[in-house]
């Protein structure tokens, strides 16, 4: 290379990063486009280089502070190369790391950061995620794509890796993005070979790894764990020593929860995209770091082993029981470090000796909980004591002790890090240094004593070193063997040979004592990073204790009660509540019964009344339940699902090619798909973004399927009072509406918010247009409409200039046609005698037309085919295509 912009750009092409940060001095420079990039994203200066006649842009930020703004363009999506300076004469420069939206170590919130790989081998998936700031590292296989798609959302990914035969396969890259909202990057293909992939994961996690946690050797699991390992290993984070095990998880251990779900109950954000209003905010009392990330990780990822949830239930049961012990716990953890990442730190080199010294300080807090913990007998009575077992409890206290002897009580820069007594040479280099500081300390007195000057001071910089500053008036008074270095406006600066010298001696003792610290210091860092695995164990202890604390702080705070288990397929919740709008509203509180015929609930009444509040809140206490959580009711018992399935209203997705109708259809086609009996299904609202026959036809098509087929536990609110009455004819199904206080017959209307059983027999869709401010001529002309709909009167469609024609609207058709008056005109002439004698039938044919009795061939064949169909064993969609066939020949 000819110049510092051509090394720039071959590292640049080296690196395949989207920008390249290089280490010139004291900065991290950019330059040309990447220049460009980072003044535009990060609101940098830019200035110009010039390099062998060319000029290019140039921004830079000094070396202490690259990590915020390479933080920032990592999380908007960009990968940003770090080239370092090597060599003695630190002039050599190569690519130290790569920092991906997956690999980046810089993390400062409490969620986790997932890269995910994943691997397709003929009809199975394989998945491997990682978090390299905690180390943690799972891999499941699965058996559908569907499965797959749901289990990265459920990891939140910030990047995924998709295998050879995925990264192609646009609808699977397409979905990976609509629903996880991650960076897809490719990886190399060697990377994901079965063998090669097999030897990577039994070198960094031993020979009998994947037996241990029953993951097929060479098959898609291995193969997505070891290009996860490759992946991490070639981005240079240096964390694969964090790494320390492979941990299984089976996708049927929890609660199946696709995007569309986990979006609609607001798991972890709001319908805006807010953190505050979501489930995990309002839910979120811990007091660290890793606790929230357990407690929204449980919430996100809920149980199906009773046992587990049992036991979770158990520790909230005894520390919301025991409040000052409660309060006593998280008091003691309020303030500890996150050792997972601490740990992940250590093995990468990045710990700095502040961070050992906050793994002291947590590590102290463990004796301390334990004593808590056997002291009270309602918490030693509980599970909680396990919790802390986990952690080798002399191992904890070994390194604590090792790390605490070794380091001053408050380390910080590149010397005062060690305590006096640690390591000899340093002692003798500090103890030189401190007798050095002191002469240059008390040098200033000295020479005014000896030599009667009173505007003298000693100072230091980087240009003149030590020196003695005499006022131009007092000049003559300086001792004889100083001599003058330089003139300044009032004063002049001098130093001596002696000054000289001690300066080199500080200069040496301060450059070998940084020497002997960095090393030394290196080393402890090391010895900590060997200990990762005890470090994490802890870090994992520390936050289910955190995580459990915090539901039981609030299960006390807000009267929820512990749900009872059962083996059976019953839910049966009593005056249950919305955990997350109890918190704003004086919430009136409401039964959600499932079992003996009851498996089927069509929810009917007004809009605004509670239905979606009181579907949603059915939804969150199972969730809550079997995320280990105590829930808002007087008692719940239920038996465990195995998935959550909920459609709730839509956005079009235009930019997708979706339309809001497409995106309803797409919901309902995943969970008639994936509901099993042992699902909880809800449906607000389906069919309501067509034609109100082809809406009534996808809506009763859908409840005969869901009763008939899947025989999940369903909560089906819709406007479409035909499907009430199926609860006469499907003994699963039942009616239950929210109740109104209708007084005088619509014109004072008051939801009560209360559901009882049966249907409801309106919607007070106009009522709900008053109360949104639709202006009042509308709504008085919506309730006269509606009047004489109800009555089948004419209705009058009135024109802008003042005429009108009467209609009538023929419910079979579904069509306008002219009414009993006809249409009004200048002339005054009315229509013809017989059409206004109303001589149409119920049907909306005309009883004195006799053709209208015999039907043509066409529409008898349709009929024949209709009566032949067998619902109850078509699929939905099967259904659904015939009945726009038959819509075609009836036109």
């Amino acid at each position: 290379m000819t110049g510092i912009v051509e090394e720039f750009l071959a590292l640049k092409e080296e690196s395949d990063a989207d920008v390249l940060a290089m280490q010139v001095g004291d900065f991290y420079e950019f330059f040309a486009d990447d220049a460009r990039l980072v003044a535009d994203e990060l609101d940098l200066k830019v200035s110009e280089k010039s390099s062998h006649g060319s000029s290019y842009p140039m921004a830079g930020v000094p070396l202490s502070e690259l990590t915020p703004y390479l933080k920032s363009l990592v999380e908007r999506g960009y990968t940003v190369a770090v080239a370092e300076q090597r060599g003695e004469d630190d002039t050599t420069r190569e690519i130290a790391r790569t920092a991906t939206p997956g690999t980046l170590l810089e993390a400062t919130g409490a969620e986790a950061r997932y890269l995910v790989a994943v691997v397709r081998d003929g009809d199975a998936y394989g998945l491997a995620a990682v978090d390299v700031t905690t180390g943690a590292f799972r891999v499941t296989e699965v058996g559908e794509e569907r499965t797959a798609l749901a289990e990265l959302g459920r990891f939140a990914p910030e990047e995924v890796l998709p295998g050879p035969t995925l990264r192609g396969d646009d609808g699977f890259c397409d979905a990976v993005r609509d629903d996880a909202d991650a960076t897809l990057s490719v990886h190399g293909t060697e990377a994901f070979a079965p063998g090669k992939a097999t030897h990577a994961v039994r070198e960094q996690f031993g020979e009998g790894a994947l037996d241990a946690v029953g993951v097929e050797p060479e098959g898609p699991g291995a193969r997505a764990a070891g290009a996860a390992l490759d992946y991490v290993a070639e981005t240079g984070v240096g964390v694969l020593s964090s790494l320390t095990r492979v941990q299984p998880y089976r996708a049927d251990d929890h609660v199946a929860l696709d995007p569309t779900t986990r979006r609609n109950l607001e798991l972890t954000s709001t319908m805006r995209g807010d953190r505050e209003g979501s489930l995990a905010a309002t839910l979120d009392h811990t007091v660290t770091s890793m606790g929230a990330r357990r407690l929204e990780a449980w919430l996100v990822r809920p149980l199906q082993r009773r046992a587990e949830l049992e036991r979770r239930h158990d520790c909230v049961a005894a520390l919301a029981n025991d409040a000052l012990e409660r309060d006593a716990v998280r008091e003691t953890l309020d303030g500890a470090a996150d050792l997972e990442r601490l740990a992940a730190r250590c093995s990468s080199g990045s710990a700095d000796p502040a961070a050992l010294r906050r793994v002291v300080d947590t590590l102290e807090r463990l004796p301390a909980l334990r004593e808590r913990v056997t002291s009270s007998p309602a918490l030693a009575d509980s599970p909680l004591g396990d919790v802390l077992a986990r952690v080798d409890a002399e191992a904890a206290a070994d390194l604590r002790e090792t790390v605490d002897d070794a380091l001053a009580d408050d380390p910080g820069g590149e010397t005062g890090i060690f305590a006096r007594g640690y390591d000899a040479d340093l002692d003798e280099l500090a103890a030189e240094h401190d007798d050095l500081v002191a002469w240059f300390d008390t040098l200033e007195e000295r020479v005014k004593a000896e030599s009667d000057l009173s505007r003298a001071t000693v100072d230091r910089n980087k240009t003149d070193g030590y020196y003695l500053q005499v006022g131009h008036s007092q000049t003559d008074r300086v001792p004889d063997d100083y001599r003058e270095v330089k003139t300044l406006k009032n004063s002049k600066r001098y130093r001596s040979a002696e000054l000289d010298e001690k300066e080199r001696a500080l200069f040496r003792v301060e450059e070998e004592r940084a020497v002997r610290e960095r090393a030394l210091f290196e080393g402890l860092r090391d010895e900590v990073a060997s200990h990762a695995s005890l470090l994490q164990d802890a870090g994992r202890a520390l936050a289910e204790l955190d995580a459990l604390a915090s539901f039981a702080a609030h299960a006390s705070a807000n009267r929820w009660t512990r749900p009872e288990l059962r083996d059976d397929r019953a839910l049966d919740v009593a005056a249950g509540r919305h955990p997350v709008v109890e918190q704003t509203v004086e919430f009136v509180p409401n039964d959600a019964r499932f079992g003996d015929g009851r498996r089927f609930l069509v929810v009917t009444g007004p809009n605004m009344s509670g239905k979606s509040t009181y579907m949603r809140q059915t939804a969150l206490i199972v969730l809550l339940a079997q995320s280990g959580s105590f829930v808002p009711a007087e008692s719940a018992e239920l038996g465990l699902v195995d998935g959550i399935y909920t459609r709730v209203g839509a956005l079009d997705e235009l930019a997708q090619g979706r339309s809001t109708f497409m995106v309803e259809m797409q919901e309902l086609s995943n969970i008639l798909h994936s509901a099993t009996e042992d699902s909880l299904v809800v449906l607000d609202e389906v069919g309501r973004g067509t034609a109100s026959d082809d809406g009534i036809s996808i809506a009763w098509a859908a409840t005969e399927y869901l009763h008939n087929e899947v025989r999940a536990k369903t909560l089906f609110a819709t406007h479409y009072h035909e499907l009430t009455d199926l609860a006469e004819r499907l003994e699963g199904v039942q009616n239950v509406h929210v109740e109104v206080d209708d007084e005088r017959d619509g014109e004072d209307v008051t939801f009560l918010r209360t559901v009882a059983d049966g249907p409801a027999d309106r919607s007070y869709g106009i009522h709900v247009a008053d109360l949104a401010g639709v202006p009042d001529p509308v709504v008085s002309r919506s309730r006269d409409v509606l009047e004489r709909l109800r009555a089948d009167e004419a209705v009058d469609v009135r024109g802008g200039s003042g005429g009108s024609e009467q209609v009538v609207f023929d419910l079979g058709s579904g069509e306008l046609r002219a009414g009993a008056a006809g249409r009004d005109d200048a002339d005054g002439d009315g229509a013809d005698g017989d059409d206004a004698s109303g001589g149409d039938d119920a049907n909306g044919g005309r009883a004195d037309d006799d053709s209208d009795d015999a039907l043509d061939s066409e529409t008898e064949a349709v009929l024949d085919e209709l009566r032949e169909t067998d619902v109850n064993n078509s699929s939905p969609l099967d259904l659904l295509q015939r009945v726009n066939e038959w819509q075609k020949r009836l036109d």
